[in-house]
């Protein structure tokens, strides 16, 4: 038997990609990656049969993509991906990342889900689901709400069990992303670095990610050693997805990198400025 776990995170999440949306936007966003893997030399004519669209409606897109500034003409069949190009392809390809991350989160066609027993069960048990600390746990204590099904597993407290006939909504708001940005090296670096404030906010926070050199040092030198140092961005939006708080140390330069990601995925964040003599915050 196939059965459907909702995991309700937030209005964003359910939002599908933009390109899932539009059929123009996922026509154009399949052009650009047909030209981007062939250009130069490439011809309307081959990019039509793989998409199943007219020549005739490719050369309509490719005049919208040229005027758009995402596509280049070098003359007759002779297209280049610009670097706006680039950047919107990549754009559109981590949405649908995202998404599919969500479907495989949000909608999961499965027999059987695995959690953490929260008590001892057994087999053919009634058990609800619920989320903790991003992990997914199995309760005996049964609810009218959220999400519940049965024992197959027989399962001690603390063991993996496995729980099926799962019905209902594991309710789950993603958490604000917290960066702390510290001065680039040329301004001072980590000896520039409110360390009182960093270690405060350290403690507020579940999860802990340096960016830059600067960062880890700053962290290095208030005793903390961060959960991720790889994979920063992706880390905290899922953690964040899963609830989580997480807190990216970040030099400056890459500051605007990280937010540019986050305000892809329309999640919450604060920036807080470590710099020594600078107690502002900014949220976006």
């Amino acid at each position: 038997m196939h059965l459907t776990i909702a995991w309700l995170v937030s209005d964003i999440m359910v939002n599908m990609a933009q390109i899932l949306k539009s059929k123009n936007l996922a026509t154009k966003f399949q052009i650009m990656v047909e030209i981007a893997a062939h250009q130069p030399n490439i011809q309307q004519k081959d990019i039509a049969p793989r998409l199943g669209i007219t020549s005739q409606a490719v050369s309509e897109y490719v005049k919208e993509l040229i005027k758009d500034g995402w596509l280049s003409s070098e003359g007759r069949s002779r297209y280049k991906v610009t670097k706006e190009g680039v950047d919107w392809i990549l754009q559109m390809s981590r949405q649908l990342h995202s998404y599919a991350w969500f479907v495989s989160k949000a909608v999961a066609d499965i027999s059987t889900t695995t959690a953490i027993a929260d008590s001892d069960l057994s087999v053919g048990q009634p058990a609800s689901l619920y989320m903790k600390d991003g992990l997914l746990f199995a309760s005996d204590v049964i609810s009218d709400k959220g999400a519940k099904g049965t024992a197959v597993t027989k399962a001690k407290k603390g063991q993996d069990v496995g729980i099926h006939n799962v019905e209902g909504v594991i309710k789950l708001e993603p958490a604000k992303i917290m960066l702390g940005k510290v001065p680039n090296v040329q301004d001072g670096g980590s000896r520039n670095t409110d360390l009182a404030r960093l270690e405060r906010e350290v403690k507020e926070a579940r999860l802990v990610g340096a960016m830059g050199t600067e960062a880890l040092v700053a962290l290095t030198q208030i005793g903390v050693k961060p959960d991720y140092v790889h994979g920063i961005r992706e880390a905290a939006i899922e953690a964040s997805y899963c609830g989580l708080s997480f807190l990216v140390v970040c030099s400056e330069d890459k500051v605007s990198i990280l937010v540019q990601r986050l305000e892809e995925e329309n999640l919450g964040y604060q920036i807080i400025d470590l710099r020594q003599n600078f107690p502002r915050a900014s949220t976006g």
